[in-house]
């Protein structure tokens, strides 16, 4: 089992930035990769941003590549999503997950998921 829980998300203004973290415990070596992902209010859940946890590859979606920075801490088994610039279309419930395969931009392919967090970004 795999336990994935994040922190730091919160009401922000257009241009400013936020730090997520995600924080897994358990069986964390069998990752190949974790991503966070986002839902909006009747969408489905969207990649946003993807990490190999052995060699630290990095993939991003074209909506946040060159605002977003995804990076993890091996040590402290956490992974962290910096968000500059943000923008009111990036208000979203924010989701890490972790999963086994290389097919890391598909949701279904995500084995355990966080309870995810608010981020609501204002105009």
């Amino acid at each position: 089992q795999v336990q994935l829980v994040e922190s730091g998300g919160g009401l922000v203004q257009a241009g400013d930035s936020l730090r997520l973290s995600c924080a897994a415990s358990g069986r964390t070596f069998s990752f190949y990769a974790m991503a966070w992902f986002r839902q909006a209010p009747g969408k489905d859940h969207e990649f946003v941003a993807g990490i190999v946890w052995s060699g630290g590859t990095t993939s991003y979606a074209d909506s946040v590549k060159g605002r977003f920075t995804i990076s993890r801490d091996n040590a402290k088994n956490t992974v962290y999503l910096q968000m500059n610039s943000l923008k009111p279309e990036d208000t979203a419930v924010y989701y890490c997950a972790s999963t086994k395969t290389i097919y890391i931009r598909n949701p279904g392919n995500y084995d355990y998921w966080g309870q995810g967090t608010q981020v609501t970004v204002s105009s």
